[in-house]
């Protein structure tokens, strides 16, 4: 593979022209006149609580949901839109602007989903809802307002509890992605790069390049870890404080319900993954021995490429394996993966400003923008797999209504992990001996991350509540929570060079509406994993049902929805089932490099 051409920007101008321009201003005011008309039908319909009205409820509640849907299609449009430019350059003033006029917008929206809820809580349909179209095919979305309705302060205070989440949570959470996008790593005899380049350095094959870029990234976080802690204690406090206000014993309570999954399948996966830490383990003293050390691997050494695999790929290649894969699976896939490419879906260009990571985010029906920083391996290629496995979730969702779309995270890494498992298996299968170790290795290196990070980030998250509940943590408290938990999972396959920032790093610690966006993760690879073997088991009877699964996310739990391939998410035998796999790994991975 070579690296021949440049790497794409997405386009937005199919929306509109520019931020500036007077279509997206017209649709802007549309949306803010919109707003205000959603207000006035709410105070028609008396989206108020109370007493029910009996008939009059089922009728009232059709309008309702109707109204909604047809909102938040046009809202979900501008805020995908402003934030494409927000993600791509947190220094672009305008985009800033625009997402600044737009917050009073979604704190009002905050307001009335309250209302919503509330009301549509409080009512006991029955039979009624069975007959009517409308309310029967947001079945969830009803049986989600009973509970959260149980949930709820009094209206006041949940008002004034949206009109201080823009200053509040929302407010941190942007600090912590606008301060960490500029920020500037100084790598004594290499130069200045921004933070996702220096992370990016991670992957290089000079291990003298992976230690210099990890001792100047931790110097950088030392210099910005006041900020970032005062975002962590502020959301942080926030949550724990809202979630006891509500009746929830514990933010992670409130979260298992919005990601649709009980405590008891949450244990079994914890309980299934932690029982495969020694198998992961090996293999990292195993690929510290391979690097020169001999107690345990140092953490700039965990994406060390390993395998005399020194292939590199350029994105339009990375692109074409993608698009010649999925379409293996089927020409949908394939043809959807083509689509993205060709109209330009795709961000993967660096750039100063840019934010950190890759995600997807749906912009209009079936279509949507990922974001990804492309670096000339395979990894890259994965992540492309990934973003594009939401992107094809998005596209078996554009049918339904924005609230039959609402996938909680345990079940939206569905499709992103099944598609990555695609392009690998496809990969190793072609590779030779030293590739395939590359590859494998890869791998491993990826599940590393999905099971025992993400354990450590859960657990991390943990404490965080629990000692947040009686004052503000410290930046050095934050380091100390986060080494602790590092050493709880990754034990003896580290050596002593950990990664106390990992809470300043990760942005998925700064969401006020998400928390614990971690073990979703976990969840996703693990039940992609088994539905993957039901594909390679019986792949026509598997393909008939898997779009439907994909389609109705949002309308079921996720025990329910894997019920329908006779999965048992609370039976730790499921999830070893996964697991397994990776043990298996392991010991291939032992076996190849002769240790």
């Amino acid at each position: 593979m070579s690296t021949t051409t440049s790497e794409p920007t997405w386009d937005m101008s199919v929306v509109y022209p520019g931020l500036d321009s007077a279509e997206f201003r017209t649709d802007f005011q549309t949306l803010l006149e919109c707003t205000s008309a959603l207000e006035a039908t709410f105070d028609e319909l008396g989206i108020h609580g109370g007493a029910a009205q009996k008939d009059s409820d089922v009728r009232t509640a059709e309008t309702l949901i109707n109204e909604w849907n047809r909102y938040n299609e046009r809202i979900d449009t501008i805020e995908s839109y402003i934030y494409a430019f927000v993600s791509t350059d947190s220094q672009n003033s305008v985009a800033q602007l625009r997402l600044n006029e737009l917050v009073p917008v979604q704190s009002r929206l905050r307001k009335l989903s309250v209302r919503m809820t509330a009301w549509l809580g409080e009512r006991e349909f029955g039979d009624k809802a069975l007959s009517s179209p409308v309310l029967s095919a947001h079945a969830r979305t009803l049986e989600i307002s009973r509970v959260i309705s149980t949930h709820l302060m009094s209206p006041a205070e949940e008002d004034l509890a949206a009109d201080l989440a823009s200053s509040g949570s929302g407010g941190w959470e942007r600090l912590q992605e606008d301060y960490s996008s500029v920020l500037r790593v100084e790598i004594p005899g290499k130069g200045t790069f921004t933070m996702p380049q220096t992370r990016g350095m991670a992957y290089d094959a000079d291990q003298n390049v992976r230690k210099a870029a990890y001792e100047a990234e931790l110097a950088t976080w030392k210099q910005a870890e006041t900020v970032i802690a005062f975002a962590m204690n502020g959301i942080k406090g926030e949550v724990g404080q809202l979630s006891r206000r509500r009746g929830w014993n514990a933010p992670l309570d409130s979260a298992l319900f919005s990601n649709g999954v009980s405590r008891e399948s949450l244990d079994a996966m914890l309980d299934a993954a932690r029982a495969t830490f020694p198998s992961l383990r090996k293999y990292m003293q195993i690929k510290g021995r391979m690097l020169g050390s001999h107690n345990g691997l140092p953490w700039y050494d965990l994406f060390a490429p390993i395998g005399n695999d020194d292939s590199t790929w350029s994105f339009d290649e990375g692109a074409a394996f993608v698009i010649e894969q999925f379409g293996k699976y089927s020409s949908k896939m394939g043809d959807f993966a083509a689509r993205a490419v060709r109209e330009r879906w795709i961000d993967a260009a660096p750039q100063p400003n840019k934010r950190d990571g890759a995600f997807c985010m749906s912009l209009r029906k079936d279509e949507s923008r990922l974001l990804q920083t492309w670096k000339p391996s395979f990894s890259a290629v994965s992540t492309l797999a990934h973003e594009l496995g939401h992107g094809y979730h998005n596209l078996c969702l554009a049918e339904r209504t924005s609230l039959q779309r609402h996938t909680p995270m345990t079940l939206a890494e569905t499709a992103s992990i099944f598609c990555e498992t695609i392009i690998m298996k496809q990969a190793v299968a072609q590779a030779n001996e030293t590739q395939r170790l590359a590859l494998l290795e890869s791998n491993l290196m990826r599940s590393t991350q999905t099971v025992v990070d993400i354990t450590s980030r859960f657990l991390f998250e943990q404490s965080v509540f629990e000692k947040r509940s009686e004052r503000d943590l410290s930046a050095a408290e934050l380091c100390d929570l986060m080494t602790a938990a590092q050493s709880d999972t990754y034990g003896d396959g580290l050596s002593d060079a950990r990664h106390p920032y990992m809470w300043a790093a990760k942005p998925h610690y700064y969401s006020g509406s998400a928390s614990y966006y971690n073990y979703p993760y976990m969840f996703g690879q693990l039940f992609s994993m088994g539905l993957y073997s039901q594909y390679e088991a019986d792949p026509e009877r598997f393909k008939s049902t898997y779009d439907d699964l994909l389609s109705s996310t949002g309308m079921f739990d996720a025990e329910t929805l894997a019920r329908r391939f006779n999965i048992d998410l609370r039976s730790g035998e499921f999830w070893d089932g996964s697991l397994r796999i990776i043990r298996d790994e392991v010991e291939q991975f032992a076996q190849l490099v002769g240790i």
